[in-house]
């Protein structure tokens, strides 16, 4: 005789059930694009109601930027921490740009891709691009400022610096969406050469293996 008793549900605390959803939305956005993070998509990752997801995100446009935006920190957070309690500014230099590379890069690029194509008509979304590069530079360039405070790297103009760093990988993370052959090996360190010019560095000073 089955029982009639229901399994109690159990109520989330808002601040986790939020980041729940966040995780969801960007989930979906790495692996199947911006276009497809809706109220609907993310409920039906999640097992519950649109009207749950709504609760939290009334409009589906601030879930899409809040799943951008969480993807695009993690990705920041991986490929260069704020703070070196242990390591030095080229040494993680050189590791920020070894880890520029792979599938799980390619990925993100491809985020990063979809959502500036996306800007142009979403203002929200728009806004949380901005917040994001503007995250993107400001992190660099503190690296570039304490190399140079530290006497490894030698430059008049670390945001110039920075910007140009990062220049050259937006251009090859293009490439992300392309089925494009093996690329030459001068064109896959042109990131690692323009750090090494711009900030006075011999050639090969900014080589290694990722972690």
């Amino acid at each position: 005789m089955s029982s009639s008793i229901q399994p109690k549900r159990i109520r989330k605390d808002p601040a986790a059930r939020r980041a729940e959803i966040v995780d969801a939305a960007a989930a979906v956005a790495l692996t199947e694009g911006l276009e497809c993070v809706t109220l609907r998509r993310i409920g039906e990752e999640l097992a519950v109601r649109p009207g749950l997801i709504s609760h939290y995100f009334p409009s589906a446009e601030d879930l899409v930027a809040e799943a951008f935006g969480s993807a695009a920190t993690a990705e920041l957070d991986h490929l260069l921490p704020a703070g070196r309690p242990e390591g030095t500014p080229r040494g993680d230099l050189a590791r920020f740009l070894a880890r520029t590379s792979g599938e799980a890069y390619d990925a993100i690029s491809r985020l990063w891709l979809n959502a500036r194509h996306l800007s142009r008509y979403r203002p929200v979304l728009r806004d949380r691009v901005a917040r994001q590069e503007a995250a993107w530079r400001e992190r660099l360039e503190t690296l570039v400022r304490d190399g140079v405070r530290a006497g490894e790297f030698r430059t008049a103009d670390p945001l110039a610096a920075a910007v140009q760093i990062l220049v050259v990988l937006d251009g090859l993370g293009v490439h992300a969406n392309t089925a494009t052959p093996e690329r030459p090996a001068a064109v896959l360190r042109m990131a690692v050469t323009t750090a090494e010019r711009e900030l006075g560095l011999p050639p090969g000073a900014l080589d290694r293996t990722t972690d």
